[in-house]
């Protein structure tokens, strides 16, 4: 079965999806986080009566039309990417898959969509409070879409509440609370949309620095800036909570991407974290290389994250790929093993099934479900398939932290200075903030590198390869699609960056 399959097809549609989830999370934490800030600035022009605050509301809120627009349209094509190139998945999977899908689209969309056109037409047709509210109901709309999309990725990180229907070969539901209520679920939700505050928070002041070093709208940018940063520094200090609980969930869940993130081949008890390190990329598992050409670690620190204990055991590739009969770790060649058997059990159930013969079935089911939880990695032909790209995993994760760190900073600068009202006066830090609205984007997108990548070859953690959920195409339509939603995506940016710079350089006095 393996044999058969088309890897460059695979490859194709893969990166297809991760163009479009790319593309699409440029828009998303903006929209996430800039919604709650036009929400922030219009509560306090209600509140003060103070005009100005209702002109500054509605230049960001412009800008905030913008991208909510454009992200919208890659948002839908991404959703149709899992009927053409992901249908094996969208079939087995899509009783769990579709449900929180279905319930963004009933609920959180529609909120959106009920109150997108009072917030930006109703300005003269409803009263002030009225307004205020739809401001803020777009705002909880736009993250509660967030939190069932994100629901939905959970449950791909940490397949709960469901099982396996062996005569249909579907994964069914069974407790849709369970992946809601998800501990995987809740810290992706947590985690996406307080880095979403914490991009919107940058952008707003990277562009109100801008005003400053131009010496343009001065008391609107000062304004801007004083609320983005409490903001911002509250978002960013959440955002590092929420990833510390983040990482000991992974522990237990994903013990792999835990393992990849810090290159960790061979497990330790006190493990240190790596500060700085430049990872061997010719290093396998299972052979002699050092894993690391150069690496500053702080001691224990990562046994802390993972296990709360100074003394905890943190598995490495090499534990989890040949086991650790010490540590109790099950190495992936026996999971292969058992997946495999598995396999060929609910082969056997299918064909006796089929046959009449119910004697032979009810054993062969038997064997399945001793197996199941197995099932996915049946499908590798080896257990060093079950790696994924340690580097890549290792460098998102360090960019990701390293800027989240300076944010925090940032913004602490920021708030010293508008205190002593001395920011004008600090060009350099106005150029920092200037260019940490483009850096934000940069950590935005090494977590989601981090957080998809360190789940492969998985589509369904343990449960489903990428190469059995890909749809029966050839390779050359796949890459036909790729280079077409290349050149679409590219322009929907470009109008994006036009249409926001033109309004950006009117600044606040245009309508």
């Amino acid at each position: 079965m393996i044999e058969q399959i088309d890897i460059s097809m695979v490859n194709w549609a893969r990166a297809t999806f991760a163009l479009t989830a790319m593309y699409h999370w440029i828009f998303v934490p903006l929209t996430l986080g800039l919604s709650f800030l036009c929400a922030f600035f219009e509560s306090i022009y209600v509140r003060t009566g103070n005009e100005q605050w209702k002109k500054l509301t509605k230049f960001w809120m412009t800008l905030f039309g913008i991208n909510f627009a454009i992200g919208v349209a890659t948002g839908i094509i991404l959703e149709f990417e899992f009927g053409t190139n992901w249908s094996n998945y969208s079939w087995m999977v899509g009783d769990i898959f579709g449900a929180p899908l279905a319930i963004e689209g009933i609920l959180a969309f529609f909120l959106e969509a009920t109150f997108f056109a009072v917030m930006f037409f109703g300005w003269n047709r409803v009263s002030k409070k009225f307004h205020l509210f739809s401001t803020w109901m777009v705002a909880i709309g736009s993250n509660l879409s967030a939190l069932w999309i994100l629901v939905a990725n959970g449950w791909m990180q940490n397949p709960v509440g469901m099982k396996f229907n062996p005569d249909t070969a579907r994964f069914e539901m069974q407790d849709l609370w369970s992946v809601i209520s998800s501990p995987v679920a809740i810290g992706h939700f947590v985690h996406a949309t307080s880095s979403g505050f914490l991009l919107a928070s940058l952008f707003v002041v990277g562009i109100s620095s801008w005003y400053l070093l131009k010496k343009r709208h001065i008391q609107f940018a000062k304004r801007s800036i004083a609320v983005a940063c409490i903001f911002g520094l509250l978002s960013s200090v959440f955002v590092a909570f929420s990833g510390d609980e983040h990482a000991y969930i992974t522990a237990s869940t994903q013990p792999m991407k835990l393992a990849a993130m810090e290159a960790l081949y061979d497990g330790q008890t006190s493990a240190g974290l790596v500060a700085f390190g430049i990872p061997n990329p010719s290093k396998e598992p299972g052979d002699d290389q050092d894993a690391f050409a150069l690496k500053v670690e702080v001691p224990g620190v990562l046994s802390i994250l993972a296990t709360r204990s100074m003394d905890g055991f943190v598995p490495g590739i090499n534990d989890l790929v040949y086991g650790n009969a010490e540590q109790n770790v099950v190495g992936v060649d026996e999971k292969i093993r058992r997946g495999k058997i598995a396999i060929e059990k609910l082969a056997e159930y299918k064909g006796a099934k089929k046959a009449g013969n119910e004697g032979v079935a009810t054993v062969a089911l038997a064997g399945f479900d001793q197996h199941r939880d197995f099932l996915g990695y049946g499908f590798l032909n080896s257990s060093e398939e079950a790696v994924p790209p340690v580097s890549l995993t290792f460098y998102a994760f360090r960019i990701m932290v390293a800027l989240g760190t300076f944010f925090i900073l940032l913004f602490l600068v920021y708030i010293y200075l508008l205190r002593k009202d001395q920011l004008e006066e600090k060009p350099l830090i106005l150029k920092l903030g200037f260019i940490s609205l483009f850096l934000s984007w940069i950590a935005s997108q090494a977590g989601w590198v981090v957080s998809e990548v360190g789940r492969q070859p998985c589509a369904i953690q343990d449960m489903l390869p990428v190469t059995v959920a890909r749809s029966n195409l050839d390779s050359g339509s796949v890459a036909v699609t790729f280079f077409l939603f290349l050149i679409l995506f590219t322009a929907l940016l470009i109008a994006e960056l036009k249409i926001m710079t033109k309004q950006i350089s009117i600044g606040p006095e245009g309508e």
